[in-house]
């Protein structure tokens, strides 16, 4: 692999978990405003995006690419309602999906097709990803002039399951 996929993968690994974190301190900001199915939801997630980075870290591995961890940057840790926090979760995804479309881009232009392959993957990820934010986003958005439709939400949200994904690239 060329040194500077190698770089750019070790710099997606970090913001994957960087990803976590902030999925984490938003699990944190519902939990204490009691709102325990979205906290929920977004435990489920941040699981989601340790499994996204260990699958790049494996990856990464299988290539012979040197792994380099970096300090995790500290997340923002208040938002001004559980729609907010919601708005900023569907931005980051939007963001996530930029880096990996420009991953892709550098595996194309260095003609690394295994790269690529792997990170079609990841692309699929992004539409769901932002897909479910953007639904939330709207549903939050409903929801708030309605408080028991808001405190269905919550309800649904605390029945997500975790779905492992193959993280070993077999």
């Amino acid at each position: 692999m060329d040194s500077k996929m190698v770089d750019a993968i070790n710099e997606q690994i970090n913001f994957e978990f960087y990803s976590s974190y902030i999925y984490l301190s938003m699990s944190a900001y519902l939990k204490s405003l009691n709102l325990n199915g979205f906290a929920h939801w977004l435990e489920i997630q941040v699981q989601e995006e340790l499994a996204h980075a260990m699958k790049l870290f494996n990856f990464l591995e299988d290539r012979n690419g040197k792994v380099i961890l970096e300090a995790i940057e500290k997340p923002k840790s208040t938002w001004n309602s559980p729609l907010d926090a919601f708005q900023d979760a569907y931005e980051h995804e939007k963001i996530v999906t930029a880096r990996i479309n420009n991953l892709v881009d550098m595996a194309l232009t260095q003609k690394d097709h295994a790269t690529n392959a792997h990170l079609q993957w990841f692309i699929s990820e992004q539409v769901e990803e932002e897909s479910n934010f953007c639904t939330i986003v709207q549903q939050i958005s409903l929801a708030e002039k309605s408080p028991g439709g808001f405190f269905l939400l919550d309800k649904e949200f605390s029945q997500r399951v975790f779905t492992p994904i193959d993280t070993n690239n077999k």
